[in-house]
Order: C-alpha cells, then structure tokens, then sequence
C-alpha cells in the first residue's frame, strides 16, 4: 500500500474523525490522530497488529465481533461498503461507543485492502463536558470519576420522584457494585484499582442515553438513574451494562485485569423516597451477588 505521499498522511490526519487502513489479514497498516483521539493508542502501538487484539469490537450487547461476525472480514469477503454501531476498547480499558464505515480499496498491485472510519458524532460530549464543569462548581463531582456523587445523585432521584408524583413519569434506579473490588485492591494496589473504577464508570456512561445518568455513590458502588422506562427496558439497560463491563479490561504489563459487576434494579413507585428506593435496589443488588455475582435482580 502506497501511502508514503505526506501531503496525504497530512489530510487524513487532520480529520476528526479515526481513520486506519487494513489489510487483507486485518493488519493495521495506517493510523490516523483521529483514531488516536478516539482510542488512546498511539499509532506506534498498533502498527501490523491485527485490529481484532487492539480494538476488540463488541456489539451493543456486549457480544463480540471478532471471527465470523466481523464485518471487516465480511467487507473483505465480499467487497461491500457497511455502516455499523459498535463498541470498542479504549486503551485505558473501558468501552466507547462509534460508529464504522467500512469501504474496500485496493493498492496500486490490485491488492485488496480495507478502509475503516470510526466516529461518535452522536455522543454527548458537549453536554457530559458542560455537566462536569457545573458539577464542580457545586462540590457535586467525585473528583476521581468525574461522575456525580452521592449528593448530586440523591438531589437528581428527589427530582425524578416529584416528576413521578406530579406528572406520572416513571423511571428507575440500577444499584451497581463492583465484585470482587477489595481483591483487586488487595493484588494489585489501590493505583490500580483506581484505574478499574474508571474503566467501570467509564464504559457504564458511554452506554447510557444522553439523559440517563450514572454516579458514584461510594466506593465501589454506583447509582444509574435511567427514565421512562418499565422493568423489562430497565433489565435492558442494566443487562447491556453489565454486558460492556465485562467486555472491558486493564492491561498491567501483559496481564489483563478484568471486572464484573452485581448490579439491583428498582422501579420507582409513587409512594417512594430516595432512601426507599435505594435501599430497595441495593438489597436487590445483594441477591445478585448471593446469586453468584455478575448477574441482575429485578422488581418493580
């Protein structure tokens, strides 16, 4: 592939959005800074690697797409143009939403090869950005996460109930506890486990909708306000979380630190309070973990 012509590189580098090249093996071959800005790795990282070990692709119920539902390789094999929703590793571990375009090419020796562009133009980047800048303001950020803490979410759920009351607006409550977490802490170091808070955290906003929310309520524990939903969308949403943590990982040298989580789901009634209803989630959440960890309980 001839792409030593720096007037080129210099284009597709310029662009927002990711570009990298593969070849016919689904080596990467090129790597643009919009594919390091969305990834975190650097092009040097990932040069004739195969992207399925890099990207690690997964739908958006967190089931993987390496082999034979890899629309690379079905690109490849049959040579036409796709657009799909997946997600990907971000080098820190935690799962970010894009959208793919797929297009085959070939190189001057008629060798086929595959372009692919990654993008996220959907997300809710302006409007996370913004929230973190009020939430800091208000002493209502946990600094570590860049999430809303227990009083900001205790404020938001006090909002969602009197919607609730006043107009009939239901919405719901996931309970999230990471397994295992002191273990963690205990092998790896608190720096680590720290990097797996954020990796969790992480990859639990990137699925969410732009007005859902997810905070931390302490610890290893985190509250997701998720709106206008019944309790089987509620499983839903708590089951694709719990889908694209496990998906996600650290990577400490050539070791591959992994997390569950146990997650409670609560749908919120009229005769609710915040204590209530978290205290209802969070016993939910302990069934799941008496239930073997990894797993959702759910009631209304």
């Amino acid at each position: 592939m001839n792409l030593s012509d720096d007037y080129y590189k210099k284009v597709l580098d310029n662009l927002y959005d990711g570009i990298y090249l593969l070849d016919e093996n689904r080596n990467i071959i090129y790597w643009n800074a919009g594919a390091e800005k969305h990834t975190g790795f650097h092009r040097s990282e990932v040069i004739k690697k195969c992207c399925d070990n890099v990207l690690q692709h997964v739908d958006g119920e967190g089931l993987p797409l390496c082999g034979s539902a890899c629309p690379v390789s079905q690109t490849i094999k049959d040579g036409r143009l796709r657009e799909v929703e997946v997600y990907v590793r971000h080098k820190e571990g935690h799962r970010v939403p894009v959208s793919m375009r797929i297009a085959p090419i070939k190189d001057t020796d008629n060798q086929v090869a595959v372009a692919v562009e990654i993008y996220n133009d959907n997300s809710p980047k302006y409007t996370l950005h913004k929230m973190v800048e009020e939430l800091k303001t208000q002493a209502l950020l946990d600094p570590l996460l860049e999430l809303g803490n227990r009083r900001y979410l205790e404020s938001n759920i006090r909002g969602r109930l009197e919607e609730l009351g006043r107009y009939g607006w239901q919405f719901g409550v996931l309970f999230v506890d990471i397994d295992h977490f002191k273990d963690i802490n205990d092998r790896y170091g608190h720096e680590i486990g720290d990097k797996v808070l954020r990796m969790v955290s992480r990859s639990m906003s990137n699925s969410l909708r732009t007005f859902d929310m997810v905070g931390r309520w302490g610890g290893e524990e985190f509250v997701v306000i998720v709106v206008n939903v019944h309790e089987e969308q509620l499983l839903a949403v708590a089951n694709r979380l719990r889908m694209l943590v496990e998906q996600s990982s650290v990577m400490i040298g050539s070791e591959t630190i992994r997390a569950t989580v146990s997650i409670g789901a609560a749908i919120a009634r009229p005769d609710d309070n915040v204590n209530t209803l978290i205290q209802r989630a969070d016993q939910l959440m302990y069934k799941s973990k008496t239930a073997g960890r990894n797993c959702i309980t759910v009631t209304v």
